[in-house]
This record gives C-alpha cells, structure tokens and sequence, in this order.
C-alpha cells in the first residue's frame, strides 16, 4: 500500500525544520518546484502501489531524496539513508520529521525500484518542465543534441563468448583471475557480458579505449541550456542519429522550422534528409574529413547557424554534471531499463540545480 506524504513529529519536537533552513537557501526554490511536480504525477504514483497492505516509502520521499543524492554527489543508498539520519536539511528537504528514523537502506533500494514500472523518471523530468515559470524560460525554436558513454557497471572480463561454456575459471585465481585478451577477436555480435548482458563494447573514437557501455543522448533548448529530453540506448555507430529523430520529432510538429544544432557525428546525408522532411533545419557541424559534408551554404550562410555552433557545446555541461556530480559516468545499475531511469532522472536533477538561479535573474 502506498504510504502517506506527510510529515510527523513537529508535536513533540522543539526543532522546527521550517526555521532551521535560510529563506535564500536555494533549495527552497528546488523544493517548490518539486513538490508541484510531484502533485501533477499524482495518478501515476497511485497506479503503483495497490490500495490494501502496509503503508509503504511515499514516492514522492523516495524521489526528493534520490534528488539530494544525486545534488549532494552520495554515492550509495546507505551513506545517503546515513546523511538523511543526521542532516536537518536532508531531513526538511525530504519531508520528514526530526524525530523520524531514517528507512532502512535495504527497505529504500527495494521500494525505489517500484517506480522504475512507471517509466516516472521520464514523466518527473516533463513534469518540471510544464511548470509554469519554468516553461516561460524554455526556447520552443532552437535545440541542440548530443550524446555520451555511460561506462557499464561490468568488468571487461565478463566480455564472454555466447556460446562458450558456463563454467567458473579453472586457473586457481577465483572469480578476478588473470586474463590476457592480446590477439583475441572480440565483437558484440559473438560476445556479451555475463554480469549486464545489455551492455555493448564501444569506443568513443579512434586510439580511445573501448569499454563496456551505454550511450545516453540528450536534446537541449538554447535559450537556457536546460534538457528539454533525455533517453538511453545501446552503444552503436548510429544510435546517436536514431535517438535525435527521436527527441526531436514532438518539437517538429509546429508551422515554422526549428533548429537542432549537433556536432560532427551527426553530418550524414540520411539524417540531414530526415531533419529537412521534419521542417528541421539542420545546424550541424561540418564533418570534411575526407569526404563531402552534407550541409552546405544554404545552411552556414545564415547568422543563425554560427550561433547554434557556439551554443551546441552546452550541452556537454549537462553531461559533465550529470557524470560527475550526480555519479552517473560509471553507472551502478545493471540492465538498459535500470540504467535509463537513473540517467532520465538525473537530468532532471541537473535541471533543478539550474533553476534558482534563472528563476531569480531579471526578466
């Protein structure tokens, strides 16, 4: 049963969390928004849990606090689940009262993974974004697009013939024996990890390492830079391309062209061809190493397309807090499903810590 989102404790308590927190403190203005967004996803949540049973972690606790996490860099549930024991402000952020204990880390890890059924990350991120002032900030014209490595949580070892036997090594080195890959022919088609079966060998480019990973992708607005989309897929040569289109398309449908600025990996004559039949116009970087590019002087001759080439490099900000701050450049979940939740929500994280101060600057 779904557990109740208020708070206890304030009755027999002389601390009041409401005046332990600074009135310019900004995660006020991250709360606020939070909790509106989290009341728009009301239906959703109720879908989740049935109406009988013990009261469970409230989704909208579970989602402020993996919020804090991901601000606050914490790396495991259980040092957040410690931090949430003794940090006041953990405590107001979250929702509950002082004199509260602390969930279980086990009983929290359990009760989050419920919410990874109703696809809520995706719908947390769109629900911040339909915030009124929010939304006010948002450019409907001009977007960018690009795409990261999320290193899976599976060692290179574990990179295994598929149709090789399932017995545990013989060399007397337990489970992390020695091994020498030298010479060996290995590819995705006849190999898979054994620890995240979803995960594939890439390597970014030429003399880069290749490792075992997924691709993110995010589509940002250019007024602000905040991610407008964000989604996650196997790593291929193309999934870049594939998941562009498929960001870009509900913005498409509008009676004058819009722009997409991505860099050079995007330059091929398919993809180019897609954006131009969508009323997209493509403000991509020129790829000449070569060959020919696909965009040409009806493109760069316009102010706007330099302007897109400048502004596009943004988004590797997002991608940069999203891998470092809130953790997500080596993931620590398994399977594509698991791995896209956490990547969906922390753009919505990286979203909200941008918000107070767009939200305070003049208009």
């Amino acid at each position: 049963m779904r557990g109740g989102d208020n708070r206890t404790g304030e009755l027999f308590s002389y601390v009041d969390l409401e005046a332990r927190v600074r009135r310019d403190h900004p995660l006020r203005t991250i709360r606020a928004i939070v909790n509106e967004a989290l009341s728009a996803l009301e239906r959703e949540f109720a879908a989740l849990y049935s109406p009988i049973g013990r009261p469970s972690i409230p989704p909208e606790k579970l989602l402020r606090a993996m919020l804090l996490q991901a601000f606050y860099s914490i790396r495991s549930e259980r040092l957040l689940m410690e931090r949430l024991e003794y940090d006041l402000l953990f405590r107001w952020f979250v929702g509950i009262g002082v004199d509260d204990a602390a969930w279980d880390h086990s009983v929290f890890s359990k009760n989050r993974d419920r919410l990874l059924e109703g696809d809520i990350a995706a719908k947390f991120l769109n629900a911040v974004l339909a915030r009124p002032k929010v939304k006010k900030l948002l450019s409907t014209d001009h977007f960018s697009v690009d795409g990261t490595l999320i290193e899976a949580w599976a060692s290179i070892k574990s990179f295994k013939p598929k149709d090789g036997p399932d017995e545990p090594p013989s060399g007397g080195g337990g489970r992390n024996e020695e091994a020498d890959f030298h010479g060996q022919k290995r590819s995705n088609e006849t190999h898979a990890s054994t620890t995240d079966p979803d995960a594939r060998l890439y390597r970014k480019g030429k003399g880069k390492e290749a490792k075992l990973s997924f691709m993110g992708h995010g589509l940002m607005e250019n007024r602000h830079g905040l991610l407008v989309d964000a989604c996650l897929t196997p790593a291929d040569g193309h999934a870049e391309r594939v998941a562009a289109l498929h960001m870009i398309e509900p913005h498409a449908d509008r009676p004058r062209a819009i722009t997409l600025g991505g860099d050079k990996g995007y330059d091929a004559q398919d993809f180019i061809n897609e954006l131009r039949s969508m009323k997209v116009t493509p403000h991509v970087a020129q790829n000449t190493n070569g060959r020919r590019s696909s965009i040409d002087r009806r493109t760069t001759r316009h102010g706007g397309y330099a302007v897109s080439q400048r502004i596009r490099k943004r988004i590797e900000e997002a991608f940069g807090w999203i891998k470092v701050v809130a953790g997500q450049q080596k993931t620590k979940y398994r399977g594509r499903d698991r791995v896209g939740w956490a990547f969906i929500f922390a753009a919505a994280a990286y979203n909200l810590v941008r918000l107070p101060k767009l939200l305070a600057a003049p208009t």
